[in-house]
């Protein structure tokens, strides 16, 4: 029986059989749909907003005099600039506190309801099973990320015009080019979500509370994103997670300005080794009575 169980514990089918698992239960709750919900319908939202202030003519945007990256006044000529609107839009709280909740619920939700102990008892062990909640979460970032980008595309190509489209840098691009851009401009902004996720699932590893967990992981998010709006504070803010964010708008220019998305994808890669090598310390250290 002790041989058969060790065939099992390291059979890659056991694997893939539970993050299959962990991925069916994520996206069967009420919660992780209405979240998806909410983020499909902010596109729809900006969309519907944009169309309304432009019916008389006039440009979106009032000139574009934001903080981001200005794709909201180019909407009204090419539909697809409402994908980049979107994500710019849902980038700095939306998604993120998606995932804090995905994330921050991964473990001390099982706690809290009662089964983290039976997964445990399953041949999963300690560390497949959090690799496992982190590939879940990721997963999430991807689907939650591209959700925003279809909603957007579908929602642009209904309320706006479709065709070639001019870069951040004034260049012309065919439309097929740009939609492989707004592709690619979904993944970096998936990628960049890693940070949170490991930050979310360390803290899920800290307490038995679900909510809690959601809580804190939301919390220091905000908290994060406040710290960066500071300009006193400006000797921090090329350490914060969410510093680079927007540097997805770089992938629209002609050439692609590389530096701050590969601090963005350096950094999302720091945060996720930090926290995920903590999140596994202390699973693997925590003594599990629920």
């Amino acid at each position: 029986m002790s041989q058969a169980e060790a065939v099992r514990r390291v059979n890659p089918l056991w694997t893939l059989g539970l993050f299959r698992s962990e991925l069916l239960t994520t996206f069967r709750r009420w919660r992780t749909l209405a979240l998806l919900g909410v983020l499909a319908a902010v596109p729809v939202l900006v969309g519907i907003a944009v169309r309304i202030e432009t019916g008389d003519g006039s440009s979106a945007g009032g000139g574009g005099g934001g903080g981001g990256p200005a794709f909201i006044s180019q909407i009204t000529n090419n539909g697809l600039f409402l994908v980049f609107t979107a994500l710019a839009a849902t980038l700095p709280f939306f998604l993120p506190m998606a995932i804090g909740v995905v994330a921050g619920d991964a473990v001390a939700g099982e706690a809290n309801a009662g089964t983290l102990r039976y997964l445990l008892v399953a041949p999963a062990g300690r560390s497949r099973l959090l690799l496992t909640k982190y590939a879940t979460v990721m997963t999430f970032c991807l689907v939650a990320t591209l959700v925003v980008a279809v909603s957007a595309l579908v929602t642009g190509a209904l309320l706006f015009p479709l065709g070639d489209l001019t870069t951040i840098s004034g260049t012309r691009i065919s439309f097929s080019e740009g939609l492989a851009r707004a592709l690619l401009i979904a993944l970096v902004v998936a990628v960049s979500l890693i940070g949170v996720a490991a930050l979310g699932l360390f803290v899920s590893t800290l307490t038995n509370s679900g909510i809690a967990a959601m809580a804190t992981t939301v919390g220091l998010l905000i908290t994060v994103q406040i710290v960066d709006q500071i300009p006193q504070l400006h000797a921090l803010h090329p350490y914060l997670f969410s510093h680079y964010w927007l540097s997805f708008a770089d992938l629209m220019r002609e050439p692609v300005y590389w530096d701050d998305l590969t601090k963005n994808l350096g950094l999302q890669a720091l945060y996720a080794a930090v926290f995920g090598s903590a999140a596994w310390a202390r699973f693997t250290a925590k003594d599990i009575t629920a």
